[in-house]
């Protein structure tokens, strides 16, 4: 794996239990993730994909499950940069009194994938945080962020 990686962390008012739901559960991704939803087994070696509008966006396989410790591939399918191996993306929970420390890292990049595009959403230093902006919010109000136009 190259050392290309984008860390984003954030502290959340909620419990771990929920917080791992948030992650793990398509009725919630699809609240926070903008309409897009995750589905797997959860067991390690089996897919993991992202689909909004019924069409896989993002897929990968499973590496660790260990409660509060998730890590999977990350492909996205319009990538064309015929990388020879998947970025991988790991979400450590911990425990600190009343709040959750959520650590996302997203490792094996390539320098195109931080890349900012005419302000959207693209290239990962604007999709996590704002994703993770969003989950933020509605662990600890029940709501999401207003919508943003790109």
């Amino acid at each position: 794996m190259t050392d290309t990686k984008f860390v984003y962390v954030t502290y959340i008012a909620t419990t771990p239990e929920k917080l791992w739901e948030a992650l793990t559960s398509s009725e919630f991704t699809e609240k926070y993730f903008f309409g897009t939803k995750v589905e797997s087994d959860w067991q390690e070696g089996s897919q993991v994909t992202y689909s909004r509008n019924r069409e896989t966006t993002d897929y990968g396989v499973v590496l660790k499950f260990p409660y509060r410790l998730l890590s999977f591939t990350w492909n996205n399918v319009a990538d064309e940069s015929a990388r020879k191996e998947p970025s991988q993306v790991t979400f450590e929970l911990k425990q600190m009194d009343a709040t959750v420390k959520l650590t996302l890292k997203h490792e094996n990049l390539q320098p195109g994938d931080l890349v900012e595009k005419d302000d959207t959403f693209e290239g990962l230093n604007n999709g996590w945080p704002a994703i993770l902006s969003n989950l933020k919010s509605l662990l600890e109000t029940g709501k999401t962020l207003p919508p943003i136009s790109i």
